[in-house]
Order: structure tokens, then C-alpha cells, then sequence
């Protein structure tokens, strides 16, 4: 049987790492991986995930299953730091979270969830999107369109196209919405933008799918989460799927949440039943050292305060990046306006350079990125900017 398979393509960003690795030169640049970067260029342990750890590994007494929903204390805090601990979504008890692993897992989840309530479901992604989203919706079933996101002429967003396309959207099919640090584009809607969406989302009826992989990252914890808390208030339906591997650092445990929020208690009692489900046909059983991990910084006080003053160092430091790649382009003699990258939020930006120029910048300076010219903006650092910068003015 294995020889009817044919070779699947790699993914693109893992074979750049590997030939970053692989570079002998002393002067290279990393703006591929979208992993958070100290100063050093490394991707550190938040001390309060330390002190964490310590309490974990000393209360800890079982290593039996969880359960399928995973951790109660985990899925009512993140809950709380998702809508807001009086959101009325919340109070009204319309919400059902379950523990997942990771993100990912939280986004195949509830593309499974989606198909078991229609075959074939309709989802539509923004035009671009995290390179992901297609291939495991795909997976699941779903039918993948796209709406109009980014400008790539005018480095902006496509607003008003944006909204014409999902006005004509239906009942019966479903928009994924990025919450905050728009990844690839960094491109973010703002609050009038988003009060928009949500008001043609209440009345067209389509199910809204909001995808929260970077909150904290953007301008804070409760503003990043704007667009959830609005649409959340206002439509009877909606689905989240949220992840702790960046805003917590713990990438490799593997902790998310899928959110489903209905129009009353029943309903939503329903829908966990057809989410407990899809969990148990997929993984059965979700991962517990993550979950316990955040549990412990949210129930404390004293760790969640140190949570959010590490989590805002590592948002001023990527928001300091894209100002101080700007002003190194200037000081390189670009001419062209770079200004947007300072103007977006999250990881990442488009350079918006072409793909010749992108390979020129790999070949002949070392610098790794995208084809596309997805930069991520971790990478930059003040010991490297200065050789970026300069490495872009030459290819300009």
C-alpha cells in the first residue's frame, strides 16, 4: 500500500531553519521561525512558568488521565482571561470550554465540531492567513474561501472590501477572524472595524470562528481581546480557539482552548456533548502539565502580576523592533516608506519586497525569510538591525 504515496512538499518555514543552521556565515539573520526571541536570540522560560513548575511538581500526586475536557480551573480561568471575568456571555452560562492541544489542536477541534453540525460547511479565511489554517480545515471537511484582508500595494487593510464580501456571507457558513497580531500581516482591525464586523455578523447570522493565538502580544491582554469580548456579546453562536504557546512561552507542552459559546445553557450543553466527541475520535485525552502550568499563574496573584509584566516586556520588545527596524532603514538611505511595519502589530509584517529579492537577501547576506517577504519581527535585534537594514537597502 505505501508505495500508492507520493511525496508531500515540505513545509516551507522548517526547511528554512534547517538551511539557516546549515549557513557557516558568522553574519546571518533568522526572520523565519515564529517563536519569540530575547535580545540574545533566545526563546527564554518565563520565570513565573519557572516558579510554576516548582508548585506543580510538588503538589502534583497522579499521573492519571484528566479527562476530556481537561482541566476545570484552566478552562474557567482562561475563560476569564479570554471574555473578561463579567463578560455576559459568561454570567448567562452560554459558554463551553475544553482544554486542547495547542492552538492547532483547538482550531482542528472546532473545524471538526463545525462539520458535525453541517457536511462540507463553507469557511471563510482571510486573504492572506496563517498558512495552516487551509490544510487542516481541508482536513476536517470544510469548504476554504477568502475574503479581502491586506493591501499589499498600499500596506493597509482592505476594509471596505472586507466588509462587502462578508455582508453577502449566509447563515449557514462560517468567518475566521483574526483577534489580534494578524499573522502573516500584522495587520489588525481596530475597534471601530471590528464593531463593524460584529454588526454584520449579528445580522447576517453567519457563525463568527475567532482565532486568538497571540493575545497579550498586541497592545495588551484586555484590549487584544476587544473583537472576542464584542463578538461574543452580540451573536447568539460563535466558536474561539486560543493558545498559551506564545503570550505564556510554552510552545512545547502543547495548551490551548476551543470555546464554544450558544445561545443559552442548554444549547450549550449540547454542543459540548458533540465537542467531547470529536475530542474523544481524535485524541481522547488532552495533555495536563501545560494546563496546570497557566492554571497556577492565573489562580495567583502575585504570579499573574509577574505574568503580565513578562508578557509586556516581550510586547514592548517586538513593538521597540519594528520601530527600530523602520529608523534603521531610514539611517541605511532607504528611500522607500517603511513606516507601516511600526504602525502593525504581533510577530510578523510583510516587507512587501518581490521573491527575486527575497532569495538575493538569502544568497548573498544570509538573511532568511518567507517567499512571500514574511518577516518575523522577533528575529531583529539590536546587534542585527543594523546589518538588516543595510542588507535591504543594497537589494532595493
Amino acid at each position: 500500500m505505501l508505495e500508492r504515496l507520493t511525496a508531500m512538499p515540505a513545509d516551507p518555514i522548517l526547511g528554512l531553519l534547517t538551511k539557516y543552521r546549515q549557513d557557516p556565515r558568522s553574519e546571518k539573520v533568522d526572520l523565519g521561525v515564529g517563536v519569540y526571541k530575547d535580545p540574545a536570540g533566545n526563546t527564554p522560560i518565563l520565570d513565573c512558568v519557572k516558579a510554576a513548575e516548582k508548585q506543580r511538581t510538588a503538589d502534583e500526586t497522579t499521573k492519571v488521565y484528566i479527562g476530556p475536557t481537561g482541566s476545570a480551573a484552566f478552562n474557567s480561568l482562561t475563560n476569564e482571561l479570554a471574555f473578561g471575568p463579567a463578560h455576559p456571555a459568561l454570567l448567562a452560562n452560554r459558554i463551553r470550554t475544553i482544554s486542547t492541544p495547542g492552538g492547532t489542536g483547538a482550531l482542528r477541534v472546532a473545524a471538526e465540531f463545525i462539520a458535525k453540525c453541517k457536511a462540507g460547511t463553507t469557511i471563510w479565511v482571510s486573504d492572506p492567513t496563517w498558512a495552516n489554517h487551509t490544510g487542516l480545515f481541508q482536513a476536517a471537511g470544510l469548504t476554504v474561501k477568502t475574503y479581502p484582508y491586506y493591501d499589499y500595494d498600499n500596506k493597509c487593510l482592505k476594509f471596505d472590501e472586507m466588509l462587502a464580501t462578508l455582508k453577502q456571507i449566509g447563515r449557514d457558513d462560517v468567518v475566521l477572524l483574526h483577534a489580534c497580531c494578524h499573522n502573516p500581516s500584522g495587520q489588525d482591525l481596530n475597534t471601530a472595524q471590528w464593531d463593524a464586523v460584529v454588526e454584520v455578523a449579528k445580522t447576517n447570522g453567519f457563525l463568527p470562528f475567532i482565532d486568538m493565538a497571540y493575545q497579550g502580544f498586541g497592545d495588551g491582554v484586555d484590549e487584544d481581546a476587544y473583537g472576542v469580548r464584542a463578538m461574543a456579546a452580540a451573536v447568539d453562536n460563535m466558536v474561539l480557539a486560543s493558545s498559551c504557546s506564545k503570550n505564556f512561552g510554552l510552545y512545547r507542552e502543547r495548551i490551548g482552548g476551543c470555546s464554544i459559546i450558544a445561545k443559552d445553557s442548554a444549547q450549550a450543553d449540547v454542543a459540548q456533548s458533540v465537542l467531547l466527541y470529536v475530542v474523544r475520535c481524535i485524541y481522547s485525552m488532552p495533555p495536563a502539565h501545560g494546563a496546570a502550568i497557566v492554571e497556577t499563574i492565573l489562580g495567583s496573584a502575585e504570579l499573574k502580576a509577574q505574568w503580565l509584566d513578562e508578557l509586556k516586556v516581550m510586547r514592548d520588545r517586538i513593538n521597540g523592533n519594528r520601530a527600530m527596524l523602520v529608523e534603521s532603514l531610514k539611517a541605511a538611505g532607504v528611500e522607500q516608506d517603511f513606516s507601516f511595519i511600526a504602525r502593525q502589530k504581533g510577530m510578523f509584517s510583510f516587507l512587501g519586497i518581490n521573491e527575486a529579492q527575497v532569495n538575493t537577501l538569502m544568497n548573498d547576506y544570509g538573511i532568511y525569510m518567507v517567499g512571500s517577504s514574511r518577516i518575523s519581527i522577533a528575529g531583529i535585534s539590536e546587534d542585527n538591525v543594523g546589518y538588516l537594514a543595510k542588507s535591504i537597502a543594497a537589494i532595493l
